[in-house]
């Protein structure tokens, strides 16, 4: 207690002192002060005010659920045990915290109806100032770790629940240390949308409904069998069931909790649902289709679909895989049966925001939901929300719920009525869809343009290699030395920006075993997400050597570390052609003025290794336009009180030949192919044989991006005619379809088409018409005809036989009588 009381004593006593000198932290956090500073590079350039880490904090675990419930603690900041600790998120939500028994300040997450990084200021005095601050990163449910929510054991049978043969007892774990209480609530939660679609009326509502099951112990897992929901509550369809300390009151908001996965609740639905669900779904259905039919159409603003597996993969600045059905996670796609990956636009469509799923096959086609239910889906709500999210329908997840999932539900699984879902949300074909053009660096280094000319340019300092007027997109390298005995250099940091998107720096960390991901000058950590939503721009970074940064104009960055050396990737939309330029050239088709000056200047001779160089050398950036962090005396000195293009590093501008070098058998055997004299320079000339082979690897990676990239010419989905068929579900360029007739119908027009390379399909349009019976008809005619002739003459005859005989008979009778 004693230590604790003279930390904070000493830390009152540092303030005051700060505070007197004008060198305080509090309320400057991010600045650069005139003799110290609270910027985040103060702590790497030994540069820090005194109080630096008490008002600009660091927390841990610094992000959770958008659902909230995360107990974090505030790191190296002073409190006491008096200490009335409030949190205020955003600037407008607040929870209470606490003071733990080693005097560490925590707070909980709350709500928050958005994703990605929020503002966290902290208060010790109960609310009256907030001196503290810091950031929480809110993560989508469904891109959360496993391990920081409620699983719900065999949750297709929770969804289920109540149609036929479905049933029984349902179970639900979760990891005691998410809960720090030894009894626990568990608590079913609803959501729901309310008001005006598209109108400010439209809001997001999360609810307490009722309690499972109270004061329950909190050994980690919960078994129940479930009743019909009460009156009232079963109009909630959608929902989540939260773990909680029993000593909290029902409902209460923002407390240390955990939540599952938000899903359908058929398991609490009304007594009605589980006598006949399908009914029940129906009804649901067409209440559905009435409401689409009064919203307004979103499907003309989403974009086109990759028409293949491998343009979805290769469009990483405008697709992201679905974590629904990922091929990468063993295709489990429980809403797309016969699908093996699907890929989600990333961004949302900008007056709607809506989404677009594309799904493939283990062919590598695109699923359509006019062949299988399996098929592509666009969302009237993108699954991970827009900005500025906080309401429908921008709210992560669970607008997606409301409009395209739930739905999905009442027509498709809980009931055969398909067709009234894909009249809303049928499947985007591929004929609109564009590839993007990419272009890349690598080795030390080495480019290849957007347009496909390749060259070497080995200058030390910071370059542009893409900049865009139109698009406000900036993209920005730095090159170091190899090593400090060897003339060449290679990328070591990539810095970019679009309009007012926040600053994202890749670089390689010390000792260029791994990357660096900077948000304007701030080190950001993956090792709690791989997904971070920041402003104006989406990082995705699955592990330390692989980092992809995503543009709301479709631009795409891939960095990956190979072998010490940085490979960049761009890849651009069509949008930006003729607006380009820099290192990677100008993205029009067009070869010839792909090396141009900053002045328009064309350069006269690519195969001179030294007007190449100065041609780099013209696209140096100034400091007044640098996007680089410079934390380290290093970089200082280096790159921003210096010229940022060296002009006394000369490289090695040519490969030395030399049958006695030691590495030439070497770069012979590695070094095969296209490609090939960017892997022996940096063998030869980096002396690194193992850097020669990352480049030959980077080389054919690009190669195979392009050929993966390549147009695909789509003739469009073919209608089966009616009272017909149709074999074959690919409709690219070369495909074959057939088309055939179901019994008493005659087939018209073309039997096979073919998709030919105008877009259009071969041959004849097809119909099924019912077999005629002329032939029949009149031959039936005739012979009735003549049975009748036959009938009547034969009557004729007949009759007149009859009356001979009657005649015959009175002449006997007369000749009798006389």
């Amino acid at each position: 207690m004693m230590e604790r009381f003279t930390a904070v004593i000493f830390f009152l006593l540092v303030s005051c002192i700060c505070r007197t000198l004008g060198q305080t932290c509090e309320g400057n956090c991010g600045k650069k002060l005139a003799s110290c500073s609270c910027h985040p590079t103060c702590t790497s350039l030994d540069s820090c005010c005194s109080d630096y880490k008490e008002y600009c904090v660091e927390i841990f675990p610094y992000s959770g659920s958008i659902m909230g419930g995360t107990d974090f603690t505030v790191l190296e900041a002073s409190f006491n045990s008096n200490s009335k600790i409030v949190c205020r998120f955003d600037d407008n939500t607040d929870t209470n915290g606490y003071v733990d028994e080693d005097g560490r300040g925590h707070c909980i997450s709350p709500l928050l109806y958005e994703t990605g990084w929020v503002s966290v200021h902290i208060s010790s005095d109960g609310g009256s100032t907030f001196s503290r601050v810091g950031s929480w990163l809110s993560v989508h449910t469904g891109k959360l770790d496993a391990k920081f929510k409620a699983t719900l054991v065999n949750s297709t049978k929770w969804q289920y629940y109540g149609t036929p043969n479905v049933g029984g007892t349902l179970e639900m774990t979760w990891n005691t240390s998410l809960v720090r209480a030894d009894r626990v609530n568990i608590e079913l939660w609803g959501y729901k949308e309310t008001g005006e679609a598209y109108t400010s009326s439209w809001q997001g509502e999360w609810k307490y409904l009722y309690s499972l099951k109270k004061d329950e112990l909190n050994d980690g897992s919960f078994s129940f069998s479930p009743n019909p929901a009460a009156k009232g509550f079963s109009s909630w369809e959608i929902g989540s069931v939260r773990v909680s300390p029993s000593t909290n009151a029902d409902g209460m908001w923002n407390v240390q909790c955990v939540w599952t996965e938000d899903h359908a609740l058929a398991w609490h639905l009304e007594e009605t649902f589980r006598q006949n669900s399908a009914a029940w779904a129906l009804d649901k259905c067409l209440a559905w289709d009435k409401l689409e039919k009064q919203l307004p159409n979103f499907l003309t603003e989403i974009i086109d679909c990759p028409c293949t597996l491998a343009q979805a993969r290769a469009d990483t600045g405008r697709f992201h895989t679905d974590y629904g059905c990922d091929i990468e996670k063993g295709s489990v796609c429980t809403y797309h049966p016969g699908s093996v990956h699907c890929v989600r636009a990333i961004q949302a469509s900008p007056m709607y925001a809506a989404g677009q799923q594309c799904c493939y096959d283990s062919t590598g086609a695109q699923v359509l939901t006019a062949d299988s239910i399996g098929g592509s889906t666009p969302d009237r709500g993108h699954d991970w929300g827009s900005p500025p999210f906080k309401k429908p329908p921008r709210i992560p997840g669970q607008s997606h719920w409301v409009y395209d999932v739930i739905s999905f539900y009442y027509c498709c699984l809980w009931s055969d009525n398909c067709h009234y879902y894909f009249k809303h949300r049928p499947s985007s074909d591929c004929r609109r869809y564009r590839s993007p053009s990419s272009a890349v660096v690598f080795g030390d280094p080495h480019f290849i343009t957007f347009d496909g000319v390749s060259y070497s340019f080995n200058g030390k300092g910071e370059y542009t290699l893409v900049t865009s007027d139109k698009k406000q997109l900036t993209i920005q390298g730095r090159t170091e030395p190899v090593d400090g005995t060897i003339n060449a250099t290679k990328l070591t940091s990539v810095a970019m920006r679009e309009a007012s998107s926040d600053v994202v720096e890749v670089r390689l960390v010390s000792g260029h075993n791994g990357l660096e991901v900077l948000q304007n000058q701030k080190s950001l950590s993956f090792t709690e997400q791989s997904w971070m939503d920041l402003h104006g721009v989406f990082v995705f970074s699955p592990t330390s050597t692989n980092v992809t940064v995503m543009f709301p104009t479709g631009a795409g960055v891939e960095v990956r570390l190979r072998e010490g050396t940085m490979t960049t990737t761009v890849l651009l939309p069509e949008e930006f052609k003729n607006n380009t330029s820099g290192l990677l050239g100008k993205m029009n088709g067009d070869t010839k003025d792909d090396l141009a000056l900053s002045d328009g200047q064309l350069v006269q001779n690519r195969s001179d290794p030294e007007e190449l160089f100065r041609f780099g050398a013209n696209w140096t950036v100034q400091n007044t336009s640098a996007l680089f962090t410079y934390d380290s005396q290093y970089l200082l000195d280096t790159y921003y009180y210096l010229p940022k293009h060296d002009p006394t590093f000369i490289p090695v501008f040519s490969i030395p030949e030399s049958p006695d070098d030691p590495l030439t058998n070497q770069a012979s055997k590695i070094c095969v192919g296209a490609g090939s004299q960017f892997c022996k320079y940096d063998i030869l000339v980096g002396r690194s044989p193992s850097m020669g082979n990352a480049t030959r690897v980077s080389y054919q990676n690009h190669i195979s991006l392009v050929e993966d990239l390549k147009p695909v010419i789509s003739c469009g989905w073919l209608q089966p005619p009616n009272n017909g068929k149709r074999e074959g579900t690919t409709y690219l360029q070369g495909a074959k379809v057939r088309l055939s007739c179901n019994d008493g119908y005659t087939l018209k027009g073309s039997a096979e088409r073919v998709c030919q390379e105008n877009g259009q399909w071969s041959g004849e349009d097809t119909s099924c018409e019912a077999k005629s019976n002329v032939a029949g008809i009149v031959a039936g005619s005739v012979i009735g005809a003549i049975a009748l002739i036959v009938l009547i003459s034969s009557l004729v005859l007949h009759s007149r036989k009859q009356k001979r005989k009657a005649a015959q008979s009175q002449e006997n009778v007369m000749t009798q009588t006389f």
